[in-house]
């Protein structure tokens, strides 16, 4: 399937213009942080540390906030068990999970060619 710029703006209006709804959610779910979590997610159900460890590198701070930004947008559900200690479970919602079947083959395709890039 190949589809252009030009006939995604002939479909659905003037996207990905300067001020476009498009450009938040790009940036939301291309970030390197929010790639990361919402690709650690694709496995299933992960607490808090244990994302933490999954997505190698990411502050505690930065974890937090992609989090809510993700969950804002609707593509993460934090579940909270009013347990002690307290227990988080995150998980993709179905808008999150439409998002990375179709994410996934891009991901696959970076981790693929990323060696023979950088090397360059």
């Amino acid at each position: 399937m190949t589809v252009s710029l030009a006939q995604i703006r002939e479909t659905s209006g003037d996207v990905f213009t300067d001020g476009c709804p498009t450009r938040v959610v790009l940036d939301h779910i291309m970030s390197k942080w929010g790639v990361l979590v919402l690709l650690a997610l694709t496995d299933g159900t992960l607490r808090w540390g244990e994302l933490r460890r999954e997505v190698e590198g990411i502050s505690e701070k930065m974890l937090a906030s992609t989090l809510r930004t993700l969950e804002a947008d609707g593509l993460v559900a934090r579940t909270s068990y009013p347990e002690v200690p307290p227990r988080v479970e995150y998980a993709l919602t179905d808008l999150g999970r439409d998002l990375m079947d179709r994410m996934l083959p891009l991901v696959e395709w970076v981790a693929a060619h990323a060696d023979g890039i950088v090397a360059r």
